[in-house]
């Protein structure tokens, strides 16, 4: 469809890991693509990437968010839920196995590293018995559903998802923790690509309805946006190192010079 809407011919593929795509940008590999917004910053930044859509919900949200999931036997539910799945995980982590989806997803490590992690001062790397990378939300809500971590990040997306593809794992899944809105995920096409294609894309997908294709995902469509739009996750992201530079135990001067500039950039993003 895409291609007969913009007169080219589209090799689309599909890859299991943010930064691959990154890299594929960055060289010209890739010339649109589709990001979680961690990762779509880190590709505006390093790989020339300039969103124009996000995706759109059925009840018309442009937005979703990060879990904390364990599976539905752990022992650990009852008081989890009870205390608030980050607190708990906070105060157990040495006695849990964990799970992060990949470093440049915005729900499966971002977000759950700044608001759980961060801002209680503790170090993922160094708190619990075991942490692991799993590679996508799939992995990471099967790892869960078979038992082989306690703890782990998703999102209400990937796990609606699941319960299409594989609603015996999604039964055994329990959510402990719920973030605040995330915005929906970008689409992004290299800034350079000529102006008259880049104009026959926005139009491909901001007029593209396929029920079909959308409504199997959760989605009615696409919705206009801008860079901009993600500067929530910046500002986020931002927060994340300055909290940890401050939180850091006798800063070298180096340390002191990355502080100010993270400090100058979320001022400028917050004024822009």
């Amino acid at each position: 469809a895409l291609s007969d809407s913009i007169g080219l011919p589209v090799k689309a593929f599909y890859v299991t890991q943010y930064v691959a795509v990154i890299e594929a940008m960055r060289t010209g590999d890739v010339h649109l693509a589709w990001y979680g917004g961690k990762s779509y910053i880190e590709a505006a930044k390093r790989s020339n990437a300039e969103a124009f859509a996000q995706v759109v919900d059925t009840e018309g949200g442009k937005g979703y968010y990060s879990h904390l999931i364990t599976n539905k036997d752990n022992p650990i539910v009852a008081e989890a839920k009870a205390m608030g799945g980050d607190k708990y995980v906070i105060k157990n982590a040495s006695n849990l196995t964990f799970a992060f989806n990949d470093p440049n997803s915005t729900s499966g490590f971002l977000v759950p590293s700044y608001y759980v992690f961060a801002q209680n001062e503790v170090d993922p790397k160094k708190a619990f018995k075991r942490l692991i990378f799993s590679g996508s939300h799939e992995a990471t809500a099967l790892a869960i559903a078979n038992n082989q971590v306690d703890v782990a990040t998703n999102n209400n997306e990937a796990l609606d998802r699941l319960q299409k593809t594989n609603p015996k794992a999604r039964a055994n899944i329990e959510t402990i923790w719920t973030s605040t809105l995330i915005p929906s995920d970008p689409i992004a096409y290299r800034q350079d690509l000529p102006a008259d294609l880049k104009q026959k894309i926005r139009d491909f997908f901001y007029n593209y309805k396929e029920a079909k294709v959308l409504e199997p995902h959760g989605w009615s469509g696409f919705a206009q946006a801008n860079d901009k739009t993600w500067n929530p996750i910046r500002e986020l992201d931002l927060a994340k190192k300055i909290l940890e530079l401050e939180n850091k135990e006798n800063m070298t001067a180096e340390d002191k010079q990355k502080l100010e500039e993270f400090r100058q950039q979320l001022k400028a993003i917050k004024s822009n």
